[in-house]
């Protein structure tokens, strides 16, 4: 029996990133060998185990060939007979099929260390292919390591192609476009993910409501006119930086679907773009099954960003009228996550984005007030409501 270390922390590690977690696989070892030493059985489909101590994953290694469609389509076999470049060989990427032995040393049949030093992102065989999932993981990698500039190799890219025309992708569930998805969208650089998926001809597939608006053009910041497609990943690139949230980050893709569904006569401008978006956006998170936090703040930035760019022009009454629309008193978070969705779409980085300071100081001076010298008859019901309502009204008329 022997453990080898492999997959990300091999990877991470080479690239003198923190290792996050460790994945060990295990040569020369029945699944009877491990649980008499006390490790944990947890896979399903095939044999992975948890360290008594560590908790870490140790899969027996294992062969794979393909039964049926889809990413759950394969026959495992693991035996003591396997060894670990059999194993290694049935991985994805060259950059995920290095091993690390006790003593340190790297066993590489693929020449992951070679595409690390080159940064590319390769394929280690042509059973990459049986994997329809193995696209989005192509494609989010190319997101979370865009700092190291990885390109995706060309014999690669033409594999993913033939998969997307295949029909593959469309056995995916849900629940792992939405995963792969989720994890891009918190990486450094989520508008790569989308690109590659564009490159590859997955995305009208996976995503059309994104995919839609490519090849239509709209007003960018300024007079100049930029192609729709291209200001979302742009703006999802502004997002990255300006924020961490994944609701804020999941807004501004959606954020501009609409445009696919203004009239051509139209163009540039896309008159009420907003009221068209939302039902693609329920579209897109209903199909995709969004959890329900994000698709509320995704369809609450669509319906508010016009009133919040124009928010210092706004009477004290349209003020207020949208401070409750964003539920800012019970969800203060809201007012910051909507601000950061907006100024997203601002993709010049040094214009100032004056509606966040006049905002912020809208809610200070609301949150200010007190409501503790109401009569008795006036603390709930109609009459209270109408008396906040109108202390709040003054304050902002104050204000301005």
């Amino acid at each position: 029996m022997q453990c080898y270390l492999v997959g990300g922390a091999v990877r991470d590690q080479l690239l003198g990133l923190p290792v996050r977690e460790r994945d060990w696989v295990v040569v020369g070892a029945s699944a009877e060998t491990l649980l008499a030493q006390g490790y944990t059985q947890v896979g399903r489909d095939f044999p992975v185990f948890l360290h008594p101590t560590t908790h870490e994953e140790y899969a027996l290694a294992r062969t794979e060939r393909k039964a049926a469609q889809g990413h759950r389509g394969f026959i495992c076999q693991a035996t003591q007979q396997i060894t670990l470049v059999e194993d290694l060989q049935r991985r994805d990427l060259t950059l995920n099929a290095i091993a690390q032995a006790a003593d340190g040393t790297l066993i590489d049949p693929a020449g992951g260390q070679a595409d690390l030093q080159q940064r590319w992102l390769r394929h280690v065989s042509p059973a990459f292919t049986e994997d329809p999932l193995r696209v989005l993981r192509v494609a989010r990698f190319a997101a979370c390591y865009a700092a190291f500039d990885f390109r995706i190799a060309p014999e690669t890219m033409a594999l993913m192609q033939a998969m997307v025309t295949s029909g593959e992708l469309q056995q995916l569930t849900p629940e792992r476009v939405w995963k792969e998805t989720a994890t891009a969208l918190c990486s450094a650089a989520p508008q790569r993910y989308f690109a590659v998926l564009q490159e590859c001809q997955a995305l009208q597939g996976l995503f059309p409501e994104l995919a839609n608006l490519f090849g239509i053009p709209t007003h960018s910041t300024g007079p100049s006119v930029i192609d729709s497609g291209l200001e979302t990943l742009q703006a999802l690139e502004q997002s990255a930086r300006l924020s961490d949230d994944l609701a804020v980050r999941c807004a501004v893709l959606c954020r501009a679907f609409g445009k696919a569904r203004t009239p051509k006569a139209s163009w540039p401008a896309h008159p009420d773009h907003e009221v068209a978006a939302l039902p693609l956006i329920q579209a897109f998170c209903t199909r995709l099954r969004v959890p329900n936090h994000l698709r509320e703040l995704a369809l609450l930035v669509a319906r508010v960003q016009p009133l919040i760019h124009q928010s210092p022009q706004l009477s004290p009454e349209c003020l207020l009228k949208l401070m409750y629309t964003l539920d800012v008193w019970r969800r203060p978070q809201r007012l910051t996550q909507v601000l950061l969705a907006c100024r997203s779409g601002i993709l010049d980085t040094t214009t100032t984005f004056p509606p966040a300071d006049y905002l912020v100081r809208c809610f200070e001076a609301l949150s200010a007030l007190h409501f503790h010298d109401l009569q008795p008859g006036e603390h709930s019901g109609p009459t209270r409501q109408k008396i906040v309502w109108q202390r709040r009204l003054q304050a902002l008329q104050q204000l301005s």
